[in-house]
């Protein structure tokens, strides 16, 4: 891709979603199908009628988007919602109705917390709709979400009560309604950052926002963790930091949203979400030139204080690993009834260069240790941030129950290779 730069060149001038074929247009179509289907296109839908034995369908979209967008017709079972002014819409296969429901919920929680932190949804109407097996994905157009039957309308969702892949997928998908669609980067690199970062990062937020249990986003991080380390050690092109990523999606989807939210984490939700939405604010809809990660860095920055400056060129600017262990976890008791638990800690943090070759750094970082009141690390009864500025430390605290286990980096925020030697069983010091 072209080189990531400030200047407003010729690059700048294209969109990473249509490539310069065409910006922000107008869409409206007439759209005819046999008697028993029902046709969809994006936008409102305008009028309906029959004529020869066929159905048409007149749609229009409320606001000028990409040159980006899908026709589908079949015969569909629809299950709608309301949500303030937007029409939420299922369309679906009447022999797979089982998760419908739970799309509709997916769709409407997605829409408060992108609304609420980000702006206003743009269209009037908000679709998903079911297509065959011919392939497995789900993907957002103008105020529509082609979704595939076998990712989302006859899975087997074991646990309904929590969010799960659908809610997942739906949270992605819906999030492009604002990352790609309001404001679409630059043809240049750092632009999948804006797309898809954003996106996974927004949908992480919008499940974190109804957990009840929240060591369950854990298995978010590591999903989108080890999707990162399983690409880069499987990928032979030489690795670029995440605000220069070309199209990689190990690095826009995996490592990009573990970085987003372990920095909301760092900094608080509401920093990270008012820069992603005073760069929306500023390139919303907006013609060309594009925008570029230079651009969304100038509004994040400002939001980190000057304490957690190196973050943002650690995790943003450069490729940086955590070597984190924890190699004895202990406790005594103490007399006052409480418990000393006591962390011994062996600590790192590496530089890597484009085709892999790393350099130690010095660690002066704040990084987290907990205790676990459980062995399935389910309840999390202490947590820490502690400053960690040599390669091996010893910290001592006083807690009022006795752990199962202590951990450093408990969340699992840091992009750390072996995240199996962070966690120990606690044992009680030998008097």
């Amino acid at each position: 891709m072209p080189e990531l730069e400030s200047d407003d060149s010729r690059y700048r001038m294209k969109n990473d979603l249509t490539n310069g074929t065409a910006d922000f247009i107008n869409i409206e179509a007439i759209v005819s199908t046999s008697s028993d289907q029902i046709a969809i296109a994006p936008g409102s839908l305008l009028k309906k009628w029959e004529e020869n034995g066929r159905n048409y369908y007149h749609y229009k979209l409320d606001h000028p988007s990409q040159h980006f967008y899908s026709f589908i017709s079949a015969k569909y079972e629809v299950k709608t919602r309301k949500w303030n002014d937007v029409d939420i819409e299922v369309y679906y296969d009447k022999k797979h109705p089982q998760n419908v429901t739970m799309m509709l919920d997916a769709v409407e929680r997605s829409l408060v917390y992108y609304t609420k932190n980000f702006g206003p949804y743009m269209h009037n109407q908000c679709r998903i709709i079911e297509f065959p097996r011919y392939l497995t994905f789900a993907q957002a157009f103008p105020g529509t979400m082609a979704y595939s039957e076998s990712l989302g309308f006859i899975i087997n969702l074991e646990d309904e009560k929590e969010n799960n892949i659908v809610d997942a997928i739906i949270a992605h998908e819906m999030s492009h309604q604002w990352w790609a669609h309001q404001v679409v980067a630059a043809k240049m690199q750092g632009s999948t950052m804006l797309n898809e970062s954003f996106a996974e990062y927004s949908s992480l937020m919008t499940m974190k926002s109804t957990l009840k249990a929240p060591m369950k986003m854990r298995e978010f991080l590591n999903y989108n963790h080890n999707r990162y380390l399983n690409g880069r050690s499987n990928d032979s092109d030489n690795e670029l930091p995440l605000y220069k990523v070309e199209n990689k999606m190990h690095i826009h989807y995996g490592k990009g949203s573990v970085i987003l939210y372990a920095l909301q984490d760092y900094i608080g939700e509401e920093k990270v979400n008012r820069a992603m939405r005073n760069f929306l604010e500023e390139f919303k809809y907006k013609k060309p030139p594009y925008p570029t990660s230079l651009d969304f860095m100038k509004h994040l920055e400002p939001q980190v204080p000057d304490s957690l400056k190196y973050l943002v060129n650690d995790w943003f600017k450069q490729i940086t690993f955590y070597d984190n262990r924890l190699k004895k976890a202990s406790y005594t008791k103490t007399e006052n009834g409480r418990y000393q638990i006591t962390f011994n800690i062996e600590a790192k943090k590496v530089l890597a260069d484009s085709v892999g070759n790393e350099t130690p750094m010095h660690l002066n970082d704040w990084i987290d240790v907990g205790a676990f009141a459980d062995s399935g690390e389910e309840n999390l009864i202490f947590v820490k941030r502690v400053k960690i500025d040599s390669r091996e430390m010893t910290f001592n605290f006083e807690i009022d129950s006795l752990p199962a286990k202590l951990a450093i980096d408990p969340y699992h925020l840091l992009i750390d290779r072996v995240y199996e030697d962070n966690i120990k069983t606690v044992k009680r010091d030998e008097e």
